[in-house]
Order: C-alpha cells, then sequence, then structure tokens
C-alpha cells in the first residue's frame, strides 16, 4: 500500500521527471517538445514498475504457451493476475547496459513490442516511436532510460522499505499518478506559454464532490452494481476517487456493491494517462471503459444511463469543430444545423427549443449530455459538475446558454450551487462553481435551489501547485458537506424558490408619433439637395453622397421619374404653413388626394418619403398623433424600443409591472407579447454580496492628520537641506 503524497513530495517527483528534460532533452528537442519524450516514457515506466513483480511469472507462461503450441496473448490475458504484460526478455532497467546506440534502439523497440495490445495503444496515442530514431541518433536514447530507472525514482503503486520497514521512497497510487501527469503537463503548458485549456481537478476538489454525489444516497445504497460516468475524464483521476469513496462507504453500511467505470476523453495523450490508469486499477473491459473522442459530437456512450456522474468539464473553450461535424443542414448560422436531441428538444411553448450556447463556450453541453443519462429508478441519478462563473449567468433570454438553465431548473433538476475558492486549481486562479443534479429530490428540497459560498473556507497551501495556493483540509470540506446536507439558511448557505431565478425580457414599443415640417426653408433644403446631385440629368450613386437622400439604385429609378419629382415639389409648395402637421395621416390622405390631379402613375407620399429627400421634413413629436396602418394597426417607432426584465417573483406580473415601472413616465407604451422572452441567471454576487463598513469621520480626520505630520516632517527636511547647501 502506498503512503499519502503531499505538496512537497508532488514538486520533488515533478522536478525529478523535469530534470530529465534540462539533462537529455535540452540540445535536442525545443521546450515545447520535451512532452513528447516524457509523457510516454513516465507511463512506460509505470507500466514497467508494475509488471517487474510479475516479469518472471509472465516469461514462465509465455514459454510454456510456446511449447504447448497456443496463443501466448490468449494465454495471457487468463493465466497472471495483471491485465497487461510485456513478453519481451527486457526490463526497462535491462536496457541502459547497452552501449551501442543501434542495438540500444533495436532493444528498446523489442521491448516496446513486447507490451500487450492494450498498452501499444497508448503508447501509440503518444506515437512514441517517432522519439526512438530521433534520440537515436542524437546519442540520448541510453540516458534518457537511465534516468527513467535511477533509484531516486520510484513510480509503483508501491512503498520502497528499507531494512527496518521504514519507507524510503513512497508508492504512488492512481490518484497520485493521475495529479503526477496533470502536474507535469501543467509545467510543459507553462513553459510553452499555452493555456491549458482544460483546468485539472485536485484531490481536495474530487474529494469533495465524491462526498456530496455519494453521502447525501447512502441509505439508498444496495447490494449490487453502480456506475460513475465522466464524460470528460481527463487523466480518469475523478471517477477512481468517487469509486474509493463509494467503496469505503458501502462497506462501512455493510453493503458490498460492485461498480463500473466510464469514461470518454478527447486529448489523445490525457486519453492515454487514463487508459494506462483503468488498465492499472483492473482492466479494460466492456464494464469499464475509456473511450477515445469527443462526447459533444461523437458520443460513445449514447443510449447508455449512469448512477453516479462527476465532471470537470473544459470551459472558456471553443468547440467549433464539435459545431461542425453536429451540424446536419446547410443554414449558415451552424447552431441551426443541430439537432442532437440532448441540446434540441420540444420543451412546452416551442416546439425547437434549444439549448446551444455560444461556441466559445461549450461547458453548459456537457451538463446536458450528462443530463440525457440520467437513470429513472429509485436511487436516479446524480451529477456533481464543476463550471466557472458563466455558465451562471451568460447568454441572453431565449438563446441557447439561458435556454439551457431553464430547462434545468424548470424540470427541478439542481439541488445546490456551491461556489469555491480562488486559486485552487493548478492552471486558473478563477473562481469556480461545484453544481450539484439530481432527478431524485428530497421532498424538502423540491423547487428550490440551495446556494453555497464556501470562498473563504480553505486552508493554504505552504508551496503553490501551479497557480494553486490553497486547499480544502478535511474541517473545510466536512464544513461544506454538512450545510449542504443540513440544506438550512445561514452565513454561508441561501435557498431560493426556482423561480427566483427566472425573469421575462419584456418588449416595450412606444407609437410613432411624426410631425411634418412644410415651410419654405425645408421646401429650399430640398431644393438645394436635388441641384447637389444633378437633378434632370443622368444620376449615380456617387452623386448621392454627402447627401440626405438614401443611397441605392431603387432611389435612383425614383428620382429619374422627374415628372413625379416636380409634381411632389408642387405640392409641398402648395400644402406649406408655419405650423407643424401634427396629424401625419391627415398630412398623407391630403397629399395623396392633391396629388391625383397631376394624373401620376406609382406617385405617392409614400414613394416621396422612400427617397430621403423628406428626412428634413419628417420630425419626431410628442404632440403628433399616433400613427397606425392601413388595417388600423399602431405603427411602432423603433427608436423607442426599449426592453424590461420583470422577475417572475415580481408581484401582478408582467402586467402590474409595466402598469407601475412603464405607463407612469410613458402612458402610451405598451409590450407586444410576442416577443417576450423567458430568460434565467444565477446572481452569486447579488446574493452573497456585502457591503464594505465605512470608516468614521473620526478615523479618517486622524489618518489625515497622521498624513500631515508625515509630510511637514518631510517639508522640513528638504527645506533644512537647501539652507545647508
Amino acid at each position: 500500500m502506498s503512503s499519502v503524497y503531499d505538496v512537497v513530495d508532488y514538486n520533488k517527483l515533478v522536478s525529478f521527471i523535469w530534470s530529465v528534460a534540462d539533462d537529455c532533452l535540452r540540445d535536442v528537442y525545443v521546450r515545447g517538445k520535451y512532452r513528447d519524450v516524457i509523457l510516454p516514457m513516465t507511463i512506460i515506466a509505470r507500466f514497467d514498475a508494475i509488471i517487474e513483480g510479475e516479469k518472471a511469472n509472465i516469461l514462465e507462461k509465455k514459454e510454456w504457451a510456446e511449447a504447448g503450441g497456443w496463443d501466448i496473448h490468449k494465454t495471457l490475458d487468463t493465466s497472471i493476475d495483471l491485465p497487461f504484460y510485456n513478453i519481451s526478455k527486457f526490463r526497462l532497467k535491462d536496457l541502459k547496459s547497452e552501449t551501442n546506440s543501434q542495438n540500444l534502439k533495436k532493444n528498446f523497440e523489442e521491448y516496446l513490442d513486447g507490451f500487450s495490445n492494450n498498452i501499444k495503444e497508448i503508447l501509440e496515442k503518444f506515437e512514441f516511436n517517432n522519439q526512438l530514431t530521433k534520440m537515436t541518433n542524437a546519442g540520448i536514447l541510453g540516458s534518457v532510460i537511465e534516468k527513467f530507472t535511477s533509484s531516486d525514482l520510484n513510480l509503483s503503486p508501491y512503498d520502497e522499505k528499507n531494512s527496518y520497514g521504514i519507507v524510503v521512497k513512497k508508492g504512488l497510487d492512481n490518484h497520485a499518478m493521475g495529479t503526477l501527469f496533470e502536474e507535469i503537463i501543467r509545467k510543459f503548458n507553462e513553459e510553452n506559454n499555452e493555456e491549458a485549456g482544460e483546468h485539472f481537478t485536485p484531490r481536495d476538489v474530487v474529494e469533495l464532490m465524491a462526498d456530496i454525489a455519494i453521502v447525501p444516497v447512502m441509505d439508498k445504497i444496495k447490494n449490487g452494481t453502480y456506475s460513475i460516468y465522466d464524460g470528460a475524464c481527463g487523466t480518469f483521476g475523478m471517477a477512481t476517487i468517487a469509486e474509493e469513496r463509494l467503496q469505503t462507504l458501502a462497506k462501512k453500511n455493510n453493503k458490498n456493491v460492485s461498480i463500473h467505470l466510464i469514461g470518454q476523453e478527447v486529448n489523445p495523450e490525457t486519453y492515454a494517462i487514463s487508459k494506462a490508469d483503468l488498465l492499472i486499477r483492473g482492466g479494460d473491459t466492456v464494464s469499464n471503459n475509456v473511450f477515445y473522442g469527443s462526447t459533444l459530437s461523437d458520443d460513445k456512450t449514447s443510449g447508455e444511463h449512469f448512477d453516479f456522474m462527476l465532471s470537470n468539464p473544459p470551459y472558456g473553450k471553443t468547440w467549433k469543430t464539435d459545431l461542425a461535424i453536429l451540424g446536419v443542414g446547410s443554414d449558415k448560422d451552424l447552431k441551426k444545423n443541430i439537432i442532437d436531441k440532448r441540446f434540441v428538444t420540444s420543451y412546452k411553448e416551442q416546439e425547437d427549443f434549444r439549448m446551444i450556447p455560444d461556441v466559445s463556450d461549450g461547458q453548459l453541453l456537457f451538463l446536458l449530455n450528462n443530463i440525457s443519462k440520467m437513470k429513472d429508478t429509485e436511487l436516479g441519478s446524480r451529477i456533481i459538475e464543476v463550471h466557472n462563473g458563466s455558465a451562471l449567468f451568460t447568454g441572453d433570454a431565449g438563446n441557447g446558454a439561458s435556454n439551457a438553465r431553464r430547462y434545468i431548473i424548470e424540470e427541478d433538476l439542481i439541488e445546490a450551487i456551491i461556489q469555491l475558492p480562488e486559486n485552487m486549481f493548478y492552471n486558473t486562479g478563477i473562481t469556480t462553481y461545484i453544481w450539484i443534479l439530481s432527478n431524485r429530490k428530497e421532498e424538502k428540497r423540491k423547487g428550490k435551489i440551495q446556494l453555497i459560498n464556501a470562498s473563504e473556507l480553505k486552508t493554504p497551501l505552504r508551496k503553490n501547485l501551479g497557480k494553486k495556493n490553497c486547499e480544502f483540509s478535511k474541517e473545510n470540506r466536512k464544513i461544506i458537506l454538512d450545510t449542504y446536507l443540513n440544506f438550512k439558511e445561514n452565513e454561508i448557505s441561501k435557498i431560493f424558490s426556482n423561480e427566483e431565478f427566472a425573469y421575462y425580457k419584456v418588449t416595450v414599443d412606444r407609437p410613432l408619433r411624426q410631425a411634418i415640417i412644410c415651410n419654405d426653408e425645408k421646401i429650399k433644403e430640398i431644393e438645394k439637395e436635388l441641384e447637389k446631385i444633378g437633378f434632370n440629368n443622368k444620376i449615380s450613386k456617387a452623386n448621392l453622397e454627402g447627401t440626405f437622400i438614401k443611397n441605392s439604385a431603387t432611389v435612383i429609378k425614383e428620382l429619374e421619374k422627374t415628372d413625379n419629382i416636380l409634381a411632389y415639389l408642387e405640392l409641398l409648395k402648395d400644402m406649406k404653413k408655419d405650423d407643424k402637421y401634427l396629424d401625419f395621416e391627415e398630412f398623407e390622405k391630403l397629399f395623396n388626394k392633391k396629388l391625383k390631379k397631376y394624373e401620376l402613375k406609382a406617385a405617392s407620399l409614400n414613394k416621396f418619403i422612400s427617397t430621403g429627400l423628406m428626412t428634413n421634413m419628417i420630425v419626431r413629436d410628442e404632440n403628433a398623433s399616433i400613427q397606425k396602418d392601413t388595417k388600423g394597426n399602431i405603427v411602432v417607432d423603433p427608436e423607442l424600443r426599449d426592453t424590461e426584465i420583470v422577475p417572475f417573483t415580481y408581484k401582478g406580473g408582467i402586467e402590474e409591472f409595466i402598469k407601475k415601472e412603464v405607463l407612469p413616465y410613458h402612458n402610451d407604451a405598451f409590450v407586444d407579447e410576442t416577443k417576450t422572452q423567458i430568460g434565467y441567471e444565477i446572481n452569486f454576487t447579488k446574493y452573497f454580496y456585502k457591503a464594505k463598513e465605512l470608516e468614521s469621520i473620526e478615523t479618517i480626520v486622524a489618518r489625515i492628520k497622521e498624513l500631515e505630520k508625515e509630510s511637514d516632517g518631510m517639508m522640513k527636511n528638504i527645506l533644512e537641506g537647501l539652507y545647508d547647501e
């Protein structure tokens, strides 16, 4: 059994492995390519260390199969205790004795070829064979092997002890191994000035998530089989910790459970690491499996359902590649081509209810994917997922992200959301949140969401791990878990009805009120504009630049109807007056009536207005009559259009809100009900905001006096220095 690794242990181990890069690779590889060697070599060394104790037995079984004419791989698959093996005559440490570089390469290739197929697949994801030639030609292959077989390094899961039983080198359990990989990858990204893309989840956060997933339902856990799924599994550490926790709690409750682990990972290197981890833990089978590919666009577990789903999906990361694959239509807006039922459904009043967020951030899609895999059983399913703040509020009402929140909340799936401290993760210092979902809520939680502010519940690290400068101690985790379980309000816990987070986005319109100023000045302005463009001559778009006339081919056609334009001018002169025309419709009727005597085709006030020539005459005026169309409908003024946010909880709803908050200021305003949208957002800051207490006047005055004293002393010293000179 391995000892527990602390921060110092990790840093020492990471530093040693990094030294391989500095000592062996520096002159051969650019820093961004160190990972091509370090990561697969770490995995090879890990497998080699585990196989070490079984190596003699493996070779004996191999000889046995060869002698009997049996299939070696089928024989080993059933006759050894490990789910992987190496049938070459070499161990990793045996290779370093070869001094000839070409022979060393040949021996190493034979060694790699001796691995079982499941390990070969892992190494293929690293494209490691490509590196052997490069290292051989550079003469560094031997030194790299030397480093990874050093007595200072223990990559086995078992402690190394001296003759007195004292641990001299700690072993690495599976999660510790996963964390090691995560830290190495983080360091590579940092050195290469890359964003990590994913934010690996430290053990303390995972342990909290596992407790939240399992502890509340332990009374429902029976003897049997349970599944744990992670659709963005990374190195698979989250699922394995949850498995450990479930097994521990089950034993405490005298329950016998078996657990299936299922995951999917899109990054080939990380997939290889998770695959390796699963093999090391007990095999990669139908019931325990990690799949390669994108969960969003190539869901390998489509149609399957799981008991527990824990995940830390990528956030702030584009899903443009998935978008192109998911689309099955020809719309220029690729999101409209998506028909995947995980993200698009028929919901309430909308047949095409689209829960598709902006392409720059797909984290909510992972949550929807998990929701699609919830079980309809007595236990149901529990989802514990990490998100950044944008999942709480981005997206306007009716937008995909808001729709996703709407669906999740209205289906009453969210039990609680926990705000974590900053700088909890290795690769990011941003604030993150744990979402807790269940389709089997306790009665007391139905229709409610608990918000827990754990931003100050943290323990500082003695030494940072990347950007991680704090952690959850056991005491911190207990406080958070107890706060969640107790489901009571206190300083860090608030409970709200689902409706608290909902709002209507209401479009408020006002009628168009236009007056006409038809006097000599305005008419002369029109004549000047016509003169500018060379009216009565050939007019081009270039002529229209710098005028208030609309610049379009349609307008040019209209201006070329010389008789019509001249008639319009004559009518304006005939209808001029000093006061404004306050009734637009009456003006229009009179204008068109007078126009009839000219017997012109396709002539009207609207045609004249369409040219832009009357722009200077038509003004908005609050005293003007409300304009209506030919069907008697009020014409809306687009410039006065506004939106209002009406909380679901507003007493009396939209009607009462408009009555109290809008009509007192604009009594002609009205709601366009066809444009009303429903939105959902969760404003954590609002609910836990604490105003800073202002200093008393006495304190401020005292501080000012102190500053005056200090400045007086400084001036005295300066002046004395001048006089001394």
